[in-house]
């Protein structure tokens, strides 16, 4: 389960960005298209932050679509998985959104 070292890393930015604060939410966002099961990480990340400045956060995470871009015809075709084909048949496709993992945001005391 790779979610765990994932939360983990999560957990130890926010706590080495907040310094001497308290973390109050952490918003993260996570592509579909990336392979990483949000509820995974949502069950590790309060593992993770216990006996942490991150412990007891909310955990936001906000899942973003698969996109892709045909280099065929130029055309944006939405991906529910990393393979697939565009309107025009063509499999020739560019990922240009849903790989995303990184923290968005977080809100500190």
């Amino acid at each position: 389960m790779h979610e765990l070292s994932i939360a983990n890393g999560i957990v130890e930015m926010c706590a080495e960005c907040a310094g001497d604060a308290r973390v109050i939410r952490v918003r993260l966002e996570i592509g579909r298209l990336s392979a990483v099961l949000p509820d995974a990480v949502r069950f590790c990340f309060d593992v993770c932050a216990r006996n942490t400045v991150v412990e007891g956060a909310e955990l936001e995470i906000v899942e973003t679509q698969g996109l892709a871009l045909c280099r065929d015809c130029n055309h944006e075709v939405p991906m529910a998985a990393l393979v697939g084909r565009c309107t025009c048949g063509s499999a020739n496709l560019r990922v240009i959104a849903g790989e995303e993992l990184r923290i968005k945001d977080m809100e500190l005391a």
